[in-house]
């Protein structure tokens, strides 16, 4: 069988995301796929960009790349921006939406929000039928999936229903799911094969240094500095009151 680590929302945060490759090579898995928000957030975009660009063999495009990428003159972008420098921003720039293969004779497919909509965000408590649109068919393949895996909200978990599963990742580098651990996936299954086979999907909380990603953060002059530290002691997010 295939294992492949899927990771996301690595949001500029080394510790985490080093952390969580140990583990990951630990476990003897060759293979990973990353379901975006490589930078923003924390203090460390260009080191996760350039590590996500040489540790894994799938990059998705998140929210965030798409932010950096695509708009302009907000504070909090512009110092993003400025450490990433040219050449990093093209990269997420090109970055595809989603990736569809068949797996143990699923059609297994990654996102980061949906597959067609950047923004369209789905969490477990989102009413069926919104959900049921991260399953929608693709130019790609032109069918519908029947496992979607995502990113984007910062919450691990996994769900089965009217015959599809949906799973999520949660954050590498942000986790905001009251778990201040940094999250990821793995699927086990046979690649790329359209016969029936056992498909194991798994979630992983990996401990990593927070106290080195604050320091990190305290060294810089980052906007909304506070708001990120707040969130990796707390693992919730900073716009929810308590």
């Amino acid at each position: 069988m295939e294992r492949i680590a899927i990771i996301s929302d690595i949001h500029g945060n080394m510790p985490a995301l080093e952390a969580v490759l140990v583990d990951i090579k630990n476990r003897n898995i060759e293979r990973i796929f990353c379901l975006g928000d490589l930078a923003g957030k924390g203090p460390s975009s260009a080191a996760a960009v350039d590590k996500i660009k040489l540790d894994c063999e799938v990059v998705i495009k998140g929210n965030w790349d798409y932010y950096l990428t695509e708009q302009e003159g907000k504070e909090v972008l512009m110092w993003h921006q400025k450490k990433l420098g040219v050449e990093r921003l093209k990269y997420m720039k090109a970055l595809p939406l989603y990736k569809e293969f068949y797996f143990s004779g699923k059609l297994l497919r990654l996102c980061h929000a949906s597959p067609n909509d950047l923004f369209h965000r789905v969490y477990l408590s989102t009413e069926q039928s919104k959900r049921l649109k991260l399953f929608e068919a693709t130019p790609t393949l032109n069918a519908e999936a029947d496992v979607v895996g995502y990113g984007d909200i910062h919450g691990a978990h996994i769900d089965h229903f009217k015959g599809k599963t949906i799973f999520n990742v949660g954050s590498v580098g942000n986790p905001l799911d009251r778990i201040t651990q940094a999250s990821y996936g793995i699927i086990e299954g046979e690649f790329e094969d359209k016969d029936k086979a056992p498909l194991i999907i798994s979630l992983v909380r990996v401990p990593y240094d927070i106290e080195l990603a604050i320091e990190q953060a305290n060294s810089t002059d980052m906007p909304e500095k506070q708001d990120y530290i707040n969130e990796l002691m707390t693992a919730i997010y900073r716009g929810l009151k308590t």
